[in-house]
């Protein structure tokens, strides 16, 4: 006799197949035949799995084309240059920021110029000299477009020009024609100097200032363009041998290294966002899908038992359970996969929207991101019912015989060892994340993963004491007598639909309160780092010019990138005045004229350096100098402080910080600059960062949800149909339709409270860690901080899932047949 809820398959020919596959020798072709069979009857109580799995492969699915579509680009402005020559690599990504190259020195940047120059069939060879310019119209900087060039440079794209000349003089510029400025036309141009005035003398059909003449900084591109007609290929092999180990050459689809720094940093968020969901999504597919497997074994035990006693050997039952998961995964990987690439360029649109990825963006259908998902959702299928299969492997045919189902051995070896083992492992790292580290999140992250695997496990044992916690309120009477014991008699069926609530609500409270726990840290840190009531600050431009700070009275770091030893970058800045840093050693008096500078201890440490060391530096413009170390710095406002002069000596664009006051300015400030309140700074520089957090956040918790409403839906609706009989018995017995809807919702309920319960605890532990290494590591005490409503709303849907998956179909069960 087979499981009630799959009495539509027909037990002989289930024996039928069976006993096909006893005589196939032990190759399972039998088994699978009969696993495709199986599924095929019940199909309806593997839509859960179909759906986890569908839609893990469709989100693979879209993730991986736009991974595989976010490559760096060919900058638009070196389109017309044949050939890149650039300087070796020594920036790129570091814990987040990304780094420019070491440039060249001035006198490299002469050499490789004039003997690249004399290569055979190359027009001219331009070193691209960079700088901050950004045009003011109608009293306001317009935004996107902050960089100057010579005018040697318009040629690279080539940028032709639309109207007038190219400049001649000093006081000469030629903009971009998107400006609406005619030639002849004044136009102030803000620079790291101040604003000066310029005449247009003429227009280009692209961005950029472009200037006869100007104070730029080091070089790290030579643009190579070509004469019509000449090999590519001969230049950049000739151009090898002229560069040798001074730089890299690039052609073709190679010049995309040199793309912007500003649209590398924007594909790195872009990244942290997909490999998010990736890892979310694969996490969770196992989880769910094995946990719907293995209730759907628990489920089936008499239908297991039947094969067994027909004949089936413990492997057979092996190759059934795996075979079934190979027909759900097949479908299910290959709706994923049109449903990614369907959805890809639409995510990628977004992600461009939100400013997660260039403007210049576009998803690339390309086939083996797909072929590799596909073969991923199959992959997971498989891990997912690994366990289950295993279980099912060791139903005895005697189980044919049962009609109870209770749960006599819901707590196998397996779950005691492993669940002992990933909960000592959750426990272990959240004592060791509230100790100082640089990688809290990250560990937090494994911590509440382990608890979660952890307690998952244990949950067979863990819910009968939380069950008679939990219905202790409601224990007397006998709607409250039958969920508490209905619960405890059908554990593993507790579990299964507590565990995606565990993960969900485990989920949504550690990311959300990490969140906020977060911020409300970087409050704290802004906080003590100011001890004023006004501030400058820049609107609608980089930072502030020279002219800017000067105007207030005030002064203002001035951040750069120095490069020490093997050329290694270094975050800069250049102060004047008090500065706040606490010394450890030496004296920040001493920090003074060009050729002295402070670093971070971190820093002096890795480099061998102490006070006294004369070491030496490379600069934004490519001078290399040594300077003496004064004073080693615990905290500081950068990892190394010059004085404002020696930044400005050798960056000619670095701009300016916030400038702090205790009283605003009687004289209006310049364009691009603007008197705010501290308070109200802040106040927008959160908001600012915790909308592209918020966003990332968001969408991790949505994919947590709809996984969990998967989840709750399928196990409920298995767990319904197949106490279709115990509900009849239970309204003939004397109970009316609404008291045994209101002991179904009640169940739903009790679980839930449980699940959520489970989670929160998890959450808790790895956030307890997360505030205690925050405050080791900025010294201040941090709060826990929870968004009790965004938590409760996530606990409401899985509440309102949960009710209306069981209610449903336990009234659909006690409708009266049809005649």
């Amino acid at each position: 006799m087979l499981n009630r809820a799959d009495k539509h398959v027909p037990a002989t020919r289930e024996a039928r197949r069976v006993g096909s596959a006893t005589g196939s020798q032990g190759r399972g072709g039998g088994s699978l035949a009969l696993a495709w069979d199986l599924a095929r009857g019940r199909w309806g109580s593997l839509i859960g799995t179909f759906l986890a799995l569908g839609l893990a492969v469709g989100i693979l699915s879209m993730t991986g084309l736009v991974f595989a579509s976010a490559r760096p680009q060919v900058p638009g402005r070196y389109a017309g240059a044949a050939v890149l020559v650039k300087t070796p690599s020594t920036g790129g990504e570091v814990d987040g920021f990304f780094y420019p190259d070491k440039p060249w020195s001035p006198e490299q940047v002469r050499s490789l110029s004039e003997r690249l120059s004399r290569i055979p069939g190359v027009a001219a060879a331009v070193p691209d000299r960079t700088f901050y310019a950004q045009a003011v119209v109608g009293g306001k900087p317009v935004a996107g477009d902050t960089q100057g060039y010579l005018w040697p440079s318009a040629g690279l794209a080539p940028y032709r020009l639309a109207a007038g000349r190219p400049p001649a003089g000093p006081g000469e510029v030629v903009v971009s024609r998107a400006l609406g400025l005619a030639p002849g036309r004044r136009v102030t141009v803000l620079t790291a100097a101040g604003p000066a005035s310029y005449s247009v003398s003429g227009t280009v059909a692209g961005p950029g200032h472009y200037f006869a003449q100007a104070r730029t900084g080091g070089v790290r591109v030579i643009a190579l363009v070509a004469k019509a007609g000449t090999d590519v290929t001969a230049i950049e092999r000739a151009a090898r041998a002229v560069v040798g180990a001074q730089g890299l050459v690039l052609s073709g689809a190679a010049r995309s290294a040199t793309e912007p720094l500003s649209d590398a940093q924007t594909r790195w968020f872009g990244y942290q966002i997909l490999s998010g969901m990736a890892i979310l999504v694969a996490f969770t597919a196992v989880f769910i899908v094995a946990s719907t497997f293995a209730f759907g074994v628990a489920q089936r035990r008499r239908e297991l038992g039947l094969l067994r006693t027909v004949g089936a050997t413990p492997r057979q039952m092996r190759v059934l359970m795996h075979g079934e998961a190979l027909v759900v995964g097949v479908a299910a990987a290959a709706t994923g996969v049109a449903l990614g690439t369907a959805c890809a360029p639409g995510f990628g649109q977004a992600l461009v929207d939100l400013g997660f990825q260039p403007r210049s963006f576009a998803v690339q259908i390309q086939l083996w991101p797909l072929v590799a998902c596909f073969a991923a959702g199959l992959v997971v299928a498989q891990l997912g019912v690994w366990a289950a299969s295993r279980r099912a492997a060791k139903v005895t045919p005697l189980e044919a015989l049962r009609e109870a189902v209770v749960d006599e051995r819901p707590m196998t070896t397996g779950r005691w060892v492993f669940g002992a083992l990933f909960t000592l492992v959750g426990v272990v790292l959240g004592v060791f994340i509230a100790g100082e580290s640089d990688s809290v999140v990250q560990y937090a992250f494994y911590a509440a993963g382990s608890l979660i695997v952890g307690l998952s496990l244990l949950a067979p044992a863990v819910i009968p004491p939380l069950v008679r916690a939990v219905s202790w309120p409601v224990r007397s009477g006998a709607i409250g007598l039958l969920v508490r014991q209905g619960a405890l008699t059908a554990v593993r069926r507790t579990a299964s639909t507590a565990a995606p609530v565990l993960v969900t609500v485990g989920f949504a409270v550690l990311v959300t309160g990490m969140v906020e726990t977060n911020a409300g840290a970087n409050g704290l840190r802004r906080a003590a780092a100011v001890q004023a009531d006004w501030v400058l600050a820049a609107q609608g431009t980089p930072g502030l010019t020279d002219a800017a700070v000067s105007a207030v009275g005030g002064s203002s770091t001035l951040p750069t990138i120095v490069y020490a030893g093997g050329g290694a970058p270094v975050g800069a800045a250049g102060v004047a005045g008090k500065i706040k840093a606490d010394v450890i050693a030496g004296d920040l008096r001493n920090l003074r004229g060009t050729r002295t500078m402070a670093v971070a201890e971190w820093a002096a440490r890795e480099r061998g350096w102490r006070v006294g060391t004369a070491a030496p530096i490379t600069f934004e413009d490519g001078r290399s100098t040594r300077l003496t170390v004064v004073a080693l710095l615990r905290s500081a406002p950068a990892d190394l402080l010059l004085t404002r002069q020696a930044v400005r000596d050798h960056d000619p664009s670095a701009l300016a910080g916030p400038v702090y006051l205790a009283d605003p300015p009687a004289a209006p400030v310049e364009a691009g600059s603007g008197i705010e309140k501290v308070a109200d700074r802040m106040a927008g520089i959160e908001e600012h960062e915790d909308k592209l957090v918020w966003v990332f956040v968001l969408i991790l918790v949505g994919l947590s949800v709809g996984y969990s409403a998967i989840a709750i839906a399928n196990t409920l609706l298995m767990a319904t149909a197949n106490r279709t009989t115990d509900l009849r018995v239970l309204r003939l017995s004397g109970a009316t339709t609404g008291q045994v809807l209101r002991t179904v919702a009640l169940e739903s309920t009790l679980v839930v409270a449980i699940g959520a319960l489970l989670g929160i605890v998890v959450a808790m532990t790895a956030l307890v860690g997360i505030t205690t290494g925050l405050t080791n590591m900025i010294g201040m005490t941090v709060g826990m901080i929870l968004p009790w409503p965004v938590i409760g709303a996530v606990i409401g849907v899985c509440l309102l899932l949960a009710v209306t998956a069981s209610v449903i179909p336990a009234r659909a069960a006690l409708q009266p047949p049809r005649p």
